[in-house]
């Protein structure tokens, strides 16, 4: 795929600009957007459990790091505060890269049996409801043609984060377990559509339930490990497979809905229980990545 790769200011050509250009003056609904100092993007495992943990875990980021002074100082880059969180059905990397296809169609298609296709948390949905659909609302208008969603969300006007927390793996499993070199696009793909300035760490999504799951989601972790380390790409890694939190996934059916015999109803999903644990488990490696993101080491001179 051939990109270009994204710095800041850039033309903005969504369709609440055009709407702006229109009327001859900014559209209410651009100014009534504000975008969320921290911004978490993932997958099905946000909208089904781990989107409430996630909000949870990063609107204290105090409590939950305990920050030294400074890490405190470091943290004062994220403003506010103000945390959004959104999870796409069948989503990872090359969806949010994607300027057409599939790959963007899974972002952006609308859903045939229920309308919806995402789950939203946090400043961007204050409604009852966490499902909404991508490219419907003002705080969803990532669906530009020709360009990605990456593109279209952090062009001048509209998400300026000042923290990007990116948490994938499912669905991009059997892709970068079988072919390194796609995990290795990916990143490189990912460093093109990110503004230079933004600040970003990348965390595989929590462990499923079954073994043999598992044994495939162990492998794409370690090959999108590597693509990021040969990248030198700027987001921070955590890995969200670790042996304590495959210890507890694989041995806590609480940790995912069950059926009423005890047995796991979706052992692909943790519930809000296992998200939080898992949570729990990798915070030290979650605040270093953060600190890390925010305040990069320099190498000695």
């Amino acid at each position: 795929m051939k990109t270009e790769r994204m710095t800041r200011p850039r033309r903005w050509a969504g369709p609440l600009l055009a709407a702006a250009l229109a009327a001859g003056g900014v559209p209410a609904t651009a100014e009534q957007f504000r975008s969320p100092d921290v911004l978490i993007l993932g997958d099905s495992q946000i909208s089904f459990g781990a989107g409430f943990a996630f909000l949870e875990f990063f609107s204290d980021i105090m409590a939950s790091c305990a920050p030294d002074r400074r890490e405190k100082k470091a943290l004062k880059k994220l403003g506010d505060m103000r945390v959004g969180v959104i999870g796409v059905r069948s989503t990872s990397i090359h969806s949010w890269v994607a300027r057409s296809g599939a790959a963007k169609g899974a972002i952006c298609d609308v859903d045939k049996k229920w309308k919806v296709n995402a789950g939203s948390y946090g400043v961007l949905n204050t409604t009852k409801n966490q499902f909404v659909q991508m490219g419907q609302g003002r705080n969803y208008q990532v669906c530009e043609p020709g360009q990605s969603a990456f593109e279209t969300m952090f062009a001048p006007g509209y998400y300026d984060p000042s923290l990007l927390i990116l948490t994938f793996l499912g669905n991009s499993a059997k892709r970068w377990a079988e072919n390194p070199d796609l995990a290795l696009a990916d990143v490189r793909a990912l460093e093109q559509h990110l503004p230079r300035d933004l600040p970003c760490v990348f965390m595989t999504t929590a462990p499923a339930h079954t073994r043999k799951v598992e044994k495939q989601r162990l492998a794409a972790q370690a090959n999108i490990k590597r693509a990021f380390v040969q990248t030198g790409s700027r987001c921070t890694f955590v890995e969200g497979s670790t042996p304590a939190t495959l210890r507890a996934n694989q041995s806590t059916k609480s940790f995912f809905r069950q059926h009423k015999d005890g047995r796991v109803k979706d052992p692909y999903h943790p519930n809000k229980k296992g998200a939080r644990n898992t949570l729990k488990l990798e915070m030290d490696n979650i605040c270093e990545a953060i600190f890390t993101a925010l305040e990069p080491r320099r190498p000695p001179s």
